[in-house]
């Protein structure tokens, strides 16, 4: 089954080995890669992603950016505190130099005119802060039919402090989790945390050829850096939404922490008159790793 998708992201270090994931799964047809502020600045993460786009041989398929900044608030988190100033821990010179032209619609116009003209339902993947998407339904409700999914990395039911990505703009992220009606999964870290990677994993990835070489370099840096193990959270949301099924979900109605205080941007489950997300909730985390590490090796 071929998934028409589109991918929102603030490249970042998992996000980079999502991007490269997709281009690697035969199963999905990408349509554009659209870039937000997030892990760096918005200019950082489009610059990111064109190099990802070079790396993972994927020609000259439309790359546009999105929002700098979240719809009502400034963003209080520091965007380099866990990547990098170049969004990359450092090590962006590992991949190709950005090259290639920036989509001059802009993130928004460009899904909404990719979704007019699909000829079957396209997935959204959001796998960094919710601005753009949210953005989207505002402003051009009309697609919203054209829309098969949104699935997003994001949240951390009855966690605190916020996730990185709901917490950088709750209002965005509850304009999308509570007020939409699309079809919509959310991959929380309730789940993605446990998905985490071992040196073992990292050595075969760099074996699989020059591309996954220069993935797994940035990847070990970044495992360098922290004190706790290295999780690929967005590669589970691609999984999900590019083999349905994947994550184990419920039928949660939520809601989005959007007061200021210790608590906002966290992510709560109700008994509310909200239509239900499916959360993921479980997933067999050893088989996740490894059908990952098969597809990166299709990008030999």
């Amino acid at each position: 089954m071929t998934v028409p998708m589109m991918i929102d992201t603030d490249p970042g270090v998992d996000d980079a080995v999502a991007l490269m994931l997709a281009a690697a799964s035969p199963e999905v047809q990408l349509l554009a890669v659209t870039t937000v502020f997030g892990n760096a600045a918005v200019e950082v993460t489009t610059a990111n992603a064109l190099r990802l786009r070079t790396l993972a041989g994927l020609g000259n398929l439309p790359v546009a950016a999105g929002a700098a900044r979240p719809l009502v608030y400034p963003s209080p988190q520091r965007t380099d505190r866990w990547h990098g100033r170049d969004g990359l821990c450092g090590q962006a010179e590992l991949l190709p130099e950005p090259s290639g032209p920036v989509n001059a619609l802009g993130a928004v116009p460009l899904m909404a005119t990719l979704l007019r003209g699909a000829v079957a339902p396209v997935t959204l993947v959001a796998i960094g802060p919710l601005t753009n998407i949210a953005l989207l339904l505002a402003v051009h409700p009309e697609v919203k039919p054209r829309i098969g999914r949104i699935v997003i990395m994001g949240g951390n039911l009855g966690g605190s402090p916020a996730e990185f990505n709901i917490g950088s703009d709750p209002e965005a992220a509850r304009r999308v989790l509570v007020e939409e009606d699309v079809a919509t999964t959310l991959v929380p870290l309730n789940v993605t945390q446990r998905a985490t990677i071992d040196s073992a994993w990292l050595v075969e990835v760099a074996a699989a050829g020059a591309r996954c070489a220069a993935l797994a370099g940035i990847i070990e840096h970044c495992r360098q850096q922290r004190s706790t193990p290295m999780a690929l959270h967005d590669s589970l949301a691609v999984l999900e939404a590019t083999v349905p099924g994947t994550l184990t979900t419920s039928p949660m109605a939520l809601q989005v922490v959007c007061e200021h205080g210790c608590d906002r941007g966290a992510v709560q489950s109700g008994n509310g008159p909200e239509r239900p997300v499916q959360v993921a909730c479980d997933a067999d985390l050893t088989s996740l790793n490894a059908m990952i590490l098969h597809r990166l090796r299709a990008l030999r």
